[in-house]
């Protein structure tokens, strides 16, 4: 389904009834990653999914794509759909736009979900790659930042033994736009460091991490949730940066589990 949101057609999704749950997807993936997860969420609560600006079936405009820009995105989605609040579920880049969506509507926020994703912003060699794996993706195509990517969002073990795993990341990835990509890695770059805000946040939260997760690694990600008032910490083990496709069904029980508490 599309929506005409901040002047842009956005797909989503839109499965199941009860606590309205919206999951973010992550870079260079499109809501097509959250395929397992609403087959399963959609008996128990409302999900939905959204095309982020630029991915998947989404408009493609003109960038950068800044993380609160999104939010704002994701939150005209909600008005549309007529939901007042909702629990924010996003995975890497999700995780930032969901950050993002809480500093600047907290009142919208029923819950957060923050799966393999960071707190920090990025420092400034951190920044500078994404710059230049901007520039590459305008310079040389979607498929130069896929390659590289993979390599990073899956566990050493599913790139070496699950071929299956390995082709889905790369289909769902290769049907974004070059310029999609490098507007949000711009975007990316420029995000706000949410340590201290989440530090602060009240609202009751999960935090997600894939055990063998290279980009956002497990000391990393529990030094930022300890200090999250009314969180849970969740490790999934054997999966990489993208544990809701490399262990579903870890992910979906932890998921489930905390939306069934809010659910009360």
């Amino acid at each position: 389904m599309k929506a005409l949101i901040n002047g842009i057609d956005v797909e989503y999704r839109d499965e199941g009834r009860g606590i309205a749950v919206i999951l973010i997807h992550a870079f260079p993936m499109s809501q097509a990653m959250w395929d397992e997860q609403v087959a399963v969420l959609g008996r128990i609560c409302r999900v939905i999914t959204v095309d982020l600006r630029g991915f998947g079936d989404s408009d493609v405009p003109p960038g950068p794509y800044w993380m609160p820009l999104m939010a704002s995105d994701v939150r005209g989605l909600m008005s549309r759909l007529g939901i007042d609040a909702a629990v924010l579920m996003g995975l890497s880049m999700g995780g930032y736009v969901a950050m993002s969506f809480y500093r600047n509507f907290p009142d919208a926020v029923r819950g957060l979900i923050l799966a393999d994703t960071r707190a920090a912003a990025d420092n400034p060699e951190g920044r500078e790659r994404r710059l230049k794996s901007a520039e590459k993706a305008e310079r040389e195509g979607t498929e130069s930042i896929v390659d590289e990517m993979v390599q990073v969002l899956l566990s050493q073990a599913a790139i070496e033994t699950r071929p299956d795993v390995v082709s889905r990341v790369r289909r769902i990835a290769l049907q974004n736009q070059p310029g999609a990509l490098a507007a949000a890695q711009l975007g990316m770059a420029a995000r706000t460091d949410s340590a201290e805000m989440l530090a602060a946040a009240d609202c009751p939260s999960l935090v997600i991490v894939g055990s063998e997760d290279r980009l956002s690694t497990p000391g990393e990600t529990r030094g930022w949730q300890e200090r999250m008032p009314n969180s849970r910490l969740a490790v999934i083990e054997g999966a990489g940066h993208l544990s809701n496709i490399e262990q579903p069904d870890q992910f979906n029980r932890a998921v489930a589990e905390f939306i069934t508490t809010l659910a009360i």
